[in-house]
């Protein structure tokens, strides 16, 4: 879940919160520009990077929270000892400025707008969280909001279940598709936000095509990865790639080439999957694979 996300869900029970953004920041700053927090009373989400600076932030949110309502404003936090005023508290070098907002159940409209448009620019200024550009603002930090990356994992035995729970942890909507019907693995992953029996055979009917789909194949084995392989490699994802031996692989290869698909189409596919880090276990593979999607994701042009 995202901040926007865990924001909604407070204020839909009334909790009054404070965000706290990351509107600017210079240097070796463990803030990055982006950075979100949200304080409850008794509960936190999110990072605004970490460490006393953050503990200490988290503290004062939450003692804005025992005070009257208050307007947008920003905080300079300086990782430098030296610094005459502002100190963080750490020794990295470099700043970053933190925008706070008082936040409550009048903003669960906007909080809706935000979350189920992804593409909408929210404005971060001294006049609040907005969806249009403020027209006279003393500051303003602008973001472009990103697709929620969506993983389809398709095979819930043991990896699946592992990759799942890697992936839980990071910001990807999980999707586990299997074929087999009460498989205790499937009925044991409490990490996947969807869990669906499905015929490999129709497997694209389940999967939407687009520049935040990612696709992992890991069945049982070499004949249902031919199966799902030659339904999907047609299609258009931001990630395609499949678990298995080198040897399984090329067989695999020369199987479409031969068949009529194309050397261009192959080359979407990504396999096997994973950095090589000689992972054994279950969970060594998706740590291996979860590695491999977070750079995909988080470098445009992979």
């Amino acid at each position: 879940m995202d901040v926007f996300a865990t924001i909604h869900a407070w204020l839909q029970q009334k909790k009054r919160c404070v965000l706290m953004v990351v509107i600017s920041h210079q240097g070796s700053s463990p803030g990055r520009t982006g950075f979100k927090m949200v304080v409850s009373e008794n509960q936190m989400f999110g990072t605004i990077g970490g460490g006393i600076m953050e503990h200490k932030l988290v503290e004062y949110a939450r003692s804005l929270l025992q005070g009257e309502r208050f307007l947008p404003f920003t905080k300079l936090q300086i990782h430098d000892k030296s610094a005459a005023q502002n100190q963080s508290g750490m020794i990295c070098s470099g700043q970053q400025n933190i925008a706070f907002f008082d936040l409550d159940s009048k903003h669960l409209s906007l909080l809706s707008d935000i979350i189920s448009d992804h593409k909408s620019e929210v404005f971060f200024s001294d006049s609040g969280i907005s969806l249009l550009q403020p027209e006279a603002a003393v500051w303003c930090y602008q973001e472009t909001l990103k697709k929620q990356a969506q993983v389809y994992i398709i095979g819930g035995g043991h990896v699946g279940l592992a990759l799942s729970e890697v992936l839980s942890r990071l910001d990807f909507e999980i999707h586990i598709l299997d074929h087999r019907e009460n498989l205790n693995t499937m009925q044991a992953n409490a990490f996947a936000h969807h869990k669906t029996t499905v015929a490999f055979e129709e497997i694209e009917q389940y999967i939407p095509e687009g520049d935040a789909v990612y696709v992992v194949i890991m069945s049982f084995g070499y004949r249902t990865d031919g199966v799902i392989i030659r339904r999907l490699i047609r299609r258009s994802y931001k990630y395609l790639g499949m678990m298995g031996s080198r040897e399984k692989i090329e067989t695999l290869k020369n199987d479409l080439l031969s068949e009529g698909f194309t050397s261009e189409q192959w080359s979407q596919l990504r396999a096997p999957i994973g950095l090589d880090i000689k992972s054994e276990t279950a969970q060594e593979i998706a740590i291996s694979v979860a590695a491999e999607l977070i750079a995909v994701k988080n470098k445009p042009g992979l």
